[in-house]
């Protein structure tokens, strides 16, 4: 039971990656504008997150190899190749760097919640527990760290959620039914967007050579199902809000319906949000880079988790998301091109995830891809290629004098998208099952 237990907190590290200032924004801004309505969508996108983040942890179990030394063997053939690896690592470098922004500001903003301080202070408060975290530890020992953050960051919101004494059928009506209420569709892109993260699927490969597949698929499971929970917590709290969001808006009515002391769990719960985000998203963008620039040699030292390229890759990025925080100022440009670059890679990173474990020279027999997971993950690579559409629109919307984020137009590209990558994927499989005599064989115990 304690190996369990500590398995569960060694893969809450995902849940702590996604449950940042974001998503808390996102879920308590959702709860505010339509109530129990959206809940299904974060359903929805807790299990797309545990399907991506499985078959990626999978690759690795398998095949001794992480998503980036998976794609960087199958895509360094080719110039175009190489120039898809680059533009991935770049747009999640970059991602990591905006995201860290936001964790850093909202920590910050947490603080505030609970006894106010000058934002440079708070941020040398931040940096002075992040930054030994990394230098002094291994990454195993940074994702328990996580898995108790998130412990503390989750009991803070049900606590909070349990109190206000919530319609439960109304929740639980709301559970499982999709719900379209006018004006939601921003918001159920924004709830699945800020839980199935792409450098997400880097850290999630990156730390799990070594882990047994069985136990690695329960214990994953188990840690992102519990972000789910916290998320729904979150949006539950956010019922509470009258009028727009904002944090001290959601402080005031907790305190007016709670008391004075439900300010002070809300800001300690963004704190620890803000906190656990900031240390993994830089240790995301080490583990990325290190997966897909790593050689064997000199190199392979340089890039250990004491290396110094990877040692430079998680400062630049933390120091990056410290520099925001303390100016207070928000990185729009530089979010508006993470979340272009994003909307980009999320479905090429879930198509070629898709491929990857439908081949047999990578994947054994029992740890391939059934026909079962490879529609399951289909329809979830079909939404990530709508979130995709739909981010790249907004961002253009911001940039350019047009209006592009129309949902039929929408809706639409994303069903040609899938269906001009779609059929040539459908083939590539069949292709490479055929080949390695598997097609009768892609059993998933």
């Amino acid at each position: 039971m304690k190996k369990r237990i500590a398995n569960i907190l060694f893969w809450a590290v995902i849940s702590a990656a996604f449950i940042g200032p974001g998503t808390i924004t996102t879920a308590a801004a959702a709860g505010a504008e339509f109530g129990y309505s959206l809940i299904w969508a974060l359903v929805f996108s807790t299990v797309a997150c545990i399907i991506l983040q499985e078959a990626s942890a999978r690759l690795t179990v398998a095949s001794g190899l992480n998503l980036g030394e998976a794609l960087n063997k199958y895509l360094t053939d080719s110039t175009a190749g190489r120039i898809t690896l680059w533009t991935v690592l770049t747009a999640i470098l970059l991602g990591c760097a905006a995201y860290e922004a936001g964790n850093i500001l909202g920590a910050v903003a947490g603080t505030n919640l609970l006894f106010g301080a000058p934002s440079y202070v708070i941020v040398l408060l931040i940096g002075v527990i992040v930054f030994p975290l990394f230098w002094f530890n291994t990454v195993e020992s940074v994702a328990k760290i996580m898995g108790m953050l998130v412990a503390v960051m989750g009991i803070c919101f049900f606590v909070t959620a349990i109190i206000m004494e919530p319609d439960l059928g109304a929740i639980a009506q709301n559970f499982a039914v999709p719900r379209f209420p006018s004006g939601s569709s921003t918001f159920i892109l924004a709830l699945i967007g800020t839980t199935v993260v792409p450098y997400n699927l880097f850290l999630g490969s990156g730390i799990a050579k070594g882990q047994n597949l069985k136990e690695m698929r329960l214990s994953l499971s188990i840690a992102i199902g519990i972000g789910g929970l916290i998320s729904i917590a979150v949006l539950v709290v956010g019922t509470a809000i009258v009028g727009s969001f904002s944090f001290e808006g959601l402080a005031a009515a907790l305190s007016n319906q709670l008391g004075g002391w439900a300010a002070s769990l809300l800001g300690l719960g963004l704190f620890a949000a803000g906190i656990s985000s900031s240390i993994t998203a830089p240790l995301a963008a080490g583990i990325t880079a290190r997966s897909i620039l790593a050689k064997q040699g000199a190199s392979s030292e340089k890039w250990s988790d004491s290396g110094q390229y990877f040692r430079l890759t998680w400062i630049a990025v933390l120091f990056v998301g410290l520099g925001f925080g303390a100016s207070q100022i928000q990185p729009v440009p530089a979010i508006i091109l993470a979340q272009a670059l994003n909307g980009i890679i999320l479905p090429l990173i879930a198509i070629g995830l898709l491929i990857l474990v439908n081949h047999l020279e990578l994947m054994t027999s029992k740890s391939i891809n059934s026909f079962f997971l490879n529609v399951v993950m289909s329809l979830v690579v079909f939404i990530t290629i709508i979130i995709g559409v739909r981010n790249v629109a907004r961002a253009l919307t911001s940039a350019l004098p047009i209006e592009l984020v129309q949902e039929s137009y929408i809706l639409g590209a994303s069903a040609f998208i899938t269906l001009l990558i779609g059929w040539p994927v459908y083939l590539l499989i069949r292709k490479v099952n055929r080949k390695s005599g598997a097609e009768d064989s892609t059993t998933f115990d």
